[in-house]
């Protein structure tokens, strides 16, 4: 799995348990997960040590080691592509997980002593799988959403031009403007004088009592 972003050379400590327990589990059954419950006496565990998982640049590792001396027991390497570490079906507390070695390929029980180690590893699996999809498919870039207020395209220019004029249609009569802005009537209504109605109406000539 090629990720860009990760650098060779570092060696990065996700995760560590002081205390797991290793388990030998017996074969899969068709068309079931795994239990604890068929692990035999979880009490005496096949080895027991601590747990880390190491990143170190494009590839992470589950690495079983001595608690004293720190010799390896086991390592599991951890590709989120293809997973090696199953849940059982009976507690949160257990797991099952894919080791190799030279090509050989086995599956061991893993077991923590407290609830709260093992949501701890399910959160550094997590993390480390997120960063992994985020390098392997970066955000493409998206067009930046335009502002409701700053208007589309090139600025129209809605000014009248040199002897263009506009019409108002207003019942009963029509209304010009020029280029001056000033306004005229085009049409009138008559009254019983014959005169034009004036287009607003005079002021009042005196104060309202």
């Amino acid at each position: 799995m090629e990720l860009e972003g990760f650098d060779d050379e570092v060696e990065s400590v996700l995760y560590v348990a002081r205390e797991i327990s290793v388990y030998k589990i017996p074969p899969l059954r068709v068309n079931e997960g795994h239990r604890a419950n068929d692990w035999g006496d979880l009490a005496n565990p096949l080895w027991k040590g601590r747990l880390r998982i190491i990143e170190k640049g494009k590839s992470a590792a589950l690495m079983f080691e001595d608690s004293q001396t720190g010799a390896v027991f086991a390592r599991a390497e951890y590709d989120p592509l293809r997973p090696s570490v199953e849940a059982v079906l009976d507690s949160s507390r257990y797991f099952v997980v894919r080791v190799e070695d030279t090509g050989k390929k086995a599956y061991i029980g893993m077991g923590f002593a407290e609830r709260t180690d093992s949501f701890d590893f399910n959160v550094a699996l997590q993390d480390y799988t997120k960063r992994c999809n985020a390098a392997l498919n970066p955000p493409s870039p998206t067009a930046e959403t335009p502002s409701p207020h700053v208007p589309l395209g090139p600025k129209k220019d809605y000014s009248l031009k040199e002897g263009q004029t506009f019409s108002i249609s207003i019942p009963g009569k029509g209304i010009k403007r020029d280029t001056n802005g000033n306004f005229s009537s085009t049409g009138s209504a008559n009254t019983g004088s014959g005169s034009g109605i004036p287009l607003l109406p005079p002021p009042p000539s005196g104060r309202r009592k």
